[in-house]
């Protein structure tokens, strides 16, 4: 086809294209085409026809004919160069690889950095000449070596660090089946301040009878709350069963499990996936705990101030004079479980309820005497004790009232 005839072709073609897919089919089209035309040997209006036409049957950009022609007019041909992979110098061969996994089957697979070390002295300090590459290994490197299956052709013993399960408590749910004694139990921060820390609220709510004793401790390392949770579980007027708290190392460590092993109670904790596990305490927090005790910091050294505020005051309102709401789990029409609260009592009218009250109550205490504490005061009396006995205690530490 001549120039005449490739005008005429332009002019006449509107979806006419390349059947070729591969480039080297493309490539050898384009430099059949312009040694057909005699490309170089054209005028300037002929060459841009030429172009055209190389554009239209290819669909290959403007810049990609420009780029091939040029290639024809300096080489005289145009050819496809072969696809060459980038690809890094190799910094570490199969016999670094190799020294490696000796190293870690020699020294029972040290963490990165520790084996990162020993590399470093046997080339610097020993002068061993076959460690200069890894001398210079980072830690990194060594983890991506240790995925290689290179590497653990080599060493077939190593093997990644596996979490350690910690065989403390049960993961389930408690099971009062309607006795008390089954205790739900959560910690509350009070806030840190300009680098000083704030004190932390002990909460511990039993799960039928909703009785609740508050605690306070300056820190939740096991120095500071083992005494604070000795004397709260004494506070419980009946024996204690089970202690349900979340996976917070401050209950879930073996100090504590010596302690409530010692009591003879259970202890369990939260399922993951289960966020209501621990809902009883949890929404006791708010209602109470940030309700009477706010969210202001209160430095940790006002602990032991907090603590008897707690024990004297806020405890025995909490179970003696603050009712509660009863859940009633009915089924909507929807066939949906819904809650409904058409019953409030305070824990004591509901531990006195119980069938065999007597039973459940520990060495010493009796129904009467926990009568009698309860209609010593009405309730609006306690109350007013209490707010006093808190506002007392703002003075003393210098906080404003919450």
């Amino acid at each position: 086809m001549g120039v005449e005839g490739i005008r005429a072709f332009l002019a006449a073609s509107e979806a006419v294209q390349f059947a070729g897919q591969k480039r080297e089919e493309i490539y050898r089209w384009v430099d059949r085409t312009l040694r057909e035309q005699d490309y170089v040997q054209l005028g300037r209006a002929d060459k841009g026809l030429v172009r055209r036409y190389v554009g239209k049957m290819t669909g290959l950009s403007r810049a990609q004919v420009a780029r091939l022609i040029r290639s024809y007019c300096e080489k005289g041909a145009v050819n496809a160069r072969p696809y060459q992979r980038h690809r890094f110098a190799a910094r570490y061969t199969a016999a670094d690889i190799e020294l490696l996994a000796y190293v870690d089957r020699m020294h029972s697979a040290l963490s990165g950095p520790a084996t990162k070390r020993i590399l470093e002295r046997e080339y610097h300090e020993y002068g061993q000449a076959v460690f200069e590459q890894l001398a210079g290994i980072s830690v990194a490197q060594i983890y991506r070596f240790h995925k290689t299956a290179a590497y653990r052709q080599r060493n077939s013993s190593y093997q990644p660090t596996r979490p350690t399960p910690i065989s403390i408590g049960e993961r389930r749910r408690p099971e009062p089946r309607g006795r008390p004694g089954y205790l739900r139990v959560d910690t509350v921060h009070q806030g840190d301040q300009d680098g000083c820390k704030g004190l932390y609220h002990i909460n511990a709510v039993d799960e039928v009878t909703q009785w609740q004793v508050v605690g306070a401790a300056p820190q939740i390392s096991e120095a500071f709350l083992i005494p604070v949770l000795e004397a709260m579980l004494e506070q419980f007027p009946f024996r204690i069963h089970g202690f349900h708290s979340d996976n917070g190392s401050e209950f879930i460590n073996h100090t504590v499990a010596r302690l409530l092993n010692k009591l003879l109670i259970e202890q369990t904790k939260s399922r993951p996936r289960h966020s209501n596990d621990n809902g009883l305490v949890e929404s006791k927090n708010g209602a109470v705990i940030r309700k009477h005790i706010g969210w202001g910091h209160i430095a940790s050294q006002h602990a032991a101030a907090v603590d008897r505020f707690h024990r004297q005051f806020l405890n025995p309102y909490l179970n003696f004079h603050r009712p509660c709401g009863l859940a009633e789990i009915v089924r909507t029409a929807k066939g949906k479980l819904k809650r409904v609260y058409r019953r409030w009592a305070t824990p004591w009218e509901i531990l006195r309820e119980l069938p065999d009250c007597a039973g459940f109550l520990r060495p010493g205490v009796s129904v009467e005497a926990l009568q009698e504490r309860a209609a010593a005061q009405t309730d609006t009396e306690a109350a007013r004790d209490m707010q006093a006995a808190k506002r007392q205690l703002w003075s003393k530490i210098g906080r404003r009232s919450a």
